[in-house]
């Protein structure tokens, strides 16, 4: 890149920069004390950038850098830090400091915030805010968890039916800063919603109209106590930008973004990934969990599925006397178990996404147990006929032959049917279909196999088991 001083910053295209280019660009200016070139910089990035940048740059040099930016580029970039960056971060900046970023982000996301740190933290970060933020954030702080009250902001646009078209744009010129979004107005009588209207409708319309004759009365919107993974669908499900939260009078309380509907749907998303490879979900990111966390998720279900494994050792102990008289049958039994878990994950992971989805239903559990059970017939009898004509060619056994290949056409077609109905029926009893996943599927379909095999065995090979 040359020497430091001969860079022109204005130059240089900082979106098409690696992140490790502009790391490696930060870190030189920062040991030739070139602040005034970092504050350039700085400022030429975007503020997601400047917050993924602080979490390569060594941490004595965080306050450094944050006291270079820009004031507004300062809290929107505070504002996209991970929790740990902004707990380190509080600690060093000064109340006054404190208080400019508390009254420039926007109230979810100091709530998020606050969710998150420990109490002496909170505390301070309470302290530097002013009383009604202070009110607000202990209102919002109130609702559950996974509420859609716990999600909203209260930083949007509302105005009243009587105004005209000139007057709500005049109100919206003199709000917008303080608010979150203004794509969408609400129209509020006595606090309660009665319906909205976008910027477009308000560009496109007369000054001289009323709100009343351009607003959208038929208003989708959400309950405080709703739960936040549903809003986050509603959200997908409409393509809004943003939805309105009311309290049971219907009264306008706040609304919810689409920015944080999707990060819903991530940690919905990485929660799910997790039970669905058994393991229990945590919060925090990969390299900030100790090892001993991690063990903690994992070893509760590998246990569970390991103890349940011990059934197909008994079962195999059982026919004991089938593998005395055709020891090449015990040869292919990972072949069959690993066939049979491999059918029923597939069906089961189908399901899982369906119902996270709303695309699939418990009441459709006929329709989907007749198309995979079609399904199943067609793969079953492509892996049977390539399976027996391979055993026939390269043992000479016809008899074996049939046995795997009846075998795989059962073992497929139940556990397909177990894949596809395990995660409907955890749905329907209140469970996270999550859980039926392709490690519990794999045990269950293993066990399932290994009885089915030796069953075809000693009917077919007509041998007599104690």
């Amino acid at each position: 890149m040359g020497h430091i001083d001969n860079i022109n910053m204005d130059e240089l295209d900082f979106v098409e920069m690696e992140m490790e280019e502009i790391q490696g660009l930060a870190e030189q200016l920062l040991a030739g004390r070139k602040y005034s070139m970092l504050r350039q910089m700085l400022g030429n990035l975007n503020a997601a950038d400047v917050a993924l940048l602080f979490d390569e740059i060594d941490n004595k040099e965080i306050p450094l850098l944050y006291r270079l930016l820009p004031k507004e580029e300062a809290a929107e970039c505070f504002s996209y830090m991970s929790r740990d960056m902004q707990k380190n971060l509080i600690n060093t900046l000064t109340d006054r400091e404190l208080r400019a970023v508390m009254d420039d982000i926007f109230l979810d996301d100091t709530v998020d915030m606050i969710e998150e740190m420990p109490a002496n933290v909170v505390a301070r970060i309470l302290r530097n805010t002013d009383e009604e933020t202070r009110k607000m954030i202990n209102q919002i702080l109130n609702y559950p968890k996974d509420s859609a009250g716990s999600l909203m902001t209260i930083e949007y646009v509302n105005i009243k039916k009587e105004m005209t078209v000139g007057e709500a744009i005049s109100r919206i010129r003199k709000t917008a800063v303080d608010k979150e979004t203004i794509y969408t107005c609400y129209v509020t009588e006595n606090r309660k919603l009665i319906g909205m209207v976008s910027v477009k409708d308000l560009l496109m319309a007369e000054d001289s109209m009323q709100i009343e004759d351009v607003m959208e009365t038929n208003v989708i919107y959400v309950d405080t106590h709703e739960d936040k993974e549903e809003v986050a669908k509603i959200l997908n499900k409409y393509d809004f930008l943003a939805i309105p939260v009311v309290d049971r009078e219907e009264r306008l309380v706040g609304i919810i973004t689409f920015d944080d509907a999707m990060d819903v749907m991530q940690e919905e998303n990485t929660e799910d990934i997790t039970k669905m490879a058994a393991m229990l979900p945590t919060e925090d990111s990969y390299f900030n969990t100790s090892a001993f966390s991690h063990a903690k998720s994992r070893i509760s279900w590998l246990l569970v599925l390991m103890l349940s494994a011990t059934v197909s050792g008994s079962i195999i102990t059982h026919y004991q006397e089938t593998f005395k008289l055709y020891p090449l049958l015990v040869s292919f039994i990972p072949m069959l178990t690993g066939t049979g878990g491999n059918c029923g994950s597939q069906s089961s992971t189908l399901m899982i996404r369906g119902l996270a989805l709303d695309e699939i239903k418990f009441r459709d559990t006929f329709k989907v147990v007749f198309k995979e059970f079609r399904i199943a017939l067609l793969v079953s009898v492509v892996l049977a006929v390539v399976n027996g004509m391979r055993i026939y060619f390269q043992y000479g056994d016809l008899q074996i032959a049939i046995v795997i290949g009846l075998a795989l056409v059962v073992i497929v077609v139940l556990s397909k049917f177990i894949g596809c109905t395990m995660p409907l029926l955890a749905e329907h009893i209140g469970l996270d279909p999550a859980l039926m996943a392709a490690p519990l599927i794999s045990t269950i379909v293993d066990i399932c196999s290994i009885l089915i095999y030796f069953k075809i065995a000693t009917v077919l090979l007509q041998i007599s088991v104690p």
